[in-house]
């Protein structure tokens, strides 16, 4: 299917100006620099580069993508925001969801006034390709469409070839939201992004990396959406101390795996301990770092935790009776085992 970028940014977009920001126009890191009304004195007087060329460049080597295929945001909510933004005219365009999901596709979509298609996930939390979503992909006012993979609260990555003719039958954006990429068996889509230029990858550092403090997340498509996610920016969206902590981290690669090791390790032994539990209906299969697990009562079981300062996520709302629990350290997680088992009895 035909895929024409320009068809789908807003015309305001198309003829915005953006800011142009004193670090636009003078870059170097040298020099006695009166231009951009700075305060002369202090560690952080400085306004961080705007573009984070070289955290990018460390990033590039990391993920053996180019420079100007990545984009960092404060957030990928940020990221999310951006998108719709660019591509979703308010009270008039749609973007497209498959429920249960990460929610702010839906929050987003809201705050900037723009319908939300929901399209439920099937049993197996997977996409049936069926006429009823190719007609959905059809509809010439729906821009974006979000699939989350590994899936939030499921857990599950959604099969590649469905995810493949979405992107083979659609002429809008697809965006492929990686946040838990890290914990998962599969190759990541940043793969495929030379074959798709309606392909958005969304990943982040605060999953795998463990940065959720830094407000850090990455998109990843071919230049030319890079480039309207840039001038939609504000200059200066992520800080000089964040760009230097995840630099930091990205130095630190054995750290990174040691621990991301543990975590999987950790989910494989939760999952199994879990099973011995009266309680425990079903343990959803996981590439992320929680599981999601189906009880007999998840609001008891919730309050009985929460009374016992253990915190999990009751997701009762969105999946009938299940809780979501994040895959914590080793002692954290037998603490949670201990007070679960002083439940069944």
């Amino acid at each position: 299917m035909e895929f024409n970028l320009n068809n789908l940014i807003r015309e305001n977009i198309k003829n915005l100006v953006p800011y142009s920001s004193a670090r636009d126009e003078f870059s170097a890191e040298e020099g006695v620099f009166l231009d951009a009304n700075e305060n002369p004195f202090g560690d952080y007087n400085r306004y961080p580069d705007p573009y984070q060329k070289k955290l990018k460049a460390k990033i590039s080597e990391f993920k053996n993508i180019k420079s100007e295929q990545i984009f960092l945001g404060n957030g990928s909510d940020e990221v999310i925001d951006l998108l719709l933004r660019i591509f979703a005219e308010p009270k008039k365009d749609k973007i497209l969801v498959f429920n249960p999901t990460y929610g702010m596709y839906q929050v987003s979509a809201s705050i900037n006034d723009v319908e939300v298609l929901d399209f439920p996930l099937n049993k197996e939390f997977q996409i049936d390709f069926n006429e009823d979503l190719e007609n959905i992909l059809e509809d010439k006012n729906l821009k974006l469409v979000f699939i989350c993979s590994p899936n939030n609260p499921s857990g599950n990555l959604i099969k590649g070839e469905t995810i493949e003719k979405i992107l083979n039958n659609f002429k809008g954006i697809v965006v492929v939201d990686e946040a838990y990429e890290d914990f998962s068996t599969e190759i990541s889509w940043l793969n495929k992004i030379k074959n798709y230029p309606n392909l958005v990858v969304m990943q982040t550092f605060s999953k795998a990396w463990g940065m959720a403090g830094l407000r850090v997340g990455m998109a990843f498509a071919q230049e030319e959406i890079m480039a309207l996610m840039n001038k939609v920016k504000p200059p200066y969206n992520i800080s000089i101390l964040n760009q230097n902590e995840v630099l930091k981290e990205l130095n630190q690669t054995e750290k990174f795996s040691l621990r991301l090791k543990e975590i999987i390790d950790q989910r494989n032994f939760l999952e199994k301990e879990l099973q011995n539990f009266s309680f425990v209906k079903k343990i959803f299969p996981s590439n992320a770092n929680f599981l999601l697990v189906e009880v007999e009562d998840a609001n008891s079981l919730y309050q009985y935790l929460v009374n016992q300062k253990i915190i999990i996520r009751n997701r009762n709302s969105v999946v009938r009776n299940a809780v979501r629990i994040t895959i914590g350290s080793e002692v954290e997680n037998k603490t949670l085992l201990d007070y679960l088992q002083k439940f069944e009895n």
